[in-house]
Formats: structure tokens, C-alpha cells, sequence
């Protein structure tokens, strides 16, 4: 008897988002997972070009985690400026550190949410 395989489907609509902007942004999402979004996480994960190295360049994203050194300089903790809803299907966000090119789909938020996709959180 052959093997049936059945894509799952997974929900990219949201059906209530939280926004702090000093800890990072809250979905859940109407198939009833809800997905918490670290501030670095999310500025790690910036979808542009530049960040994501989508035109042939090198990724250019920050690192999750922050560089330590003895001699580091004081940097100021990363911040949401500013979010501001793209047609019905994605969001902007402004950050402190001047970026704001990137536009989170909800289907790329969904895709490199830490709940569902454990190999991310590296």
C-alpha cells in the first residue's frame, strides 16, 4: 500500500500581536500557538536584503548574542522605535539602531518562530 504524506499547513494569521518595545513582540496566532520574539531574535532575523545577504552579498545581521570584551565601549540596549503594520500581512519595524528596511511577513515570522523551530535558537 503507498505511504500518503500530507503537507501540513501551518497558520500564518495572527490573531493578536504584542508589542514591548524593550523585550520584544508577542503572537498568537489563530491556530493557537503563540510565539515570543526576543528584541536581538527579531534584529538577528531582519529579512532585508542587507541583513539576510539576498542579492549575492554577505548577511550582514547581528549577532544574537552580544559581542563581550574587556574593552567593549558602552552600547546601548536595542530597542523598537517604532512598528507599523504592512498591508494585511507583515510589520515593520524601526530600531534603535537607525534600521528599518526590513518587512517581517507574518509567514516569516511563523517560519523562524523559536516555539516551532528549536535549530533557529543557535
Amino acid at each position: 500500500m503507498a505511504e500518503i504524506k500530507q503537507t501540513q499547513l501551518v497558520c500564518t494569521d495572527p490573531e493578536h500581536i504584542s508589542i514591548s518595545k524593550s523585550k520584544g513582540i508577542k503572537i498568537d496566532w489563530k491556530d493557537g500557538l503563540t510565539s515570543e520574539y526576543g528584541l536581538r531574535y527579531l534584529r538577528h532575523h531582519c529579512p532585508c536584503a542587507v541583513c539576510s545577504g539576498s542579492h549575492g552579498t554577505v548577511p550582514q545581521a547581528p549577532p544574537i548574542e552580544p559581542e563581550t570584551s574587556p574593552f567593549q565601549m558602552f552600547t546601548p540596549a536595542l530597542k523598537v522605535v517604532n512598528v507599523e503594520p504592512v498591508g494585511n500581512y507583515a510589520i515593520r519595524i524601526l530600531w534603535s539602531d537607525g534600521h528599518g528596511s526590513g518587512i517581517y511577513s507574518f509567514e516569516h515570522l511563523r517560519k523562524i518562530s523559536p516555539e516551532s523551530n528549536h535549530e533557529l535558537q543557535r
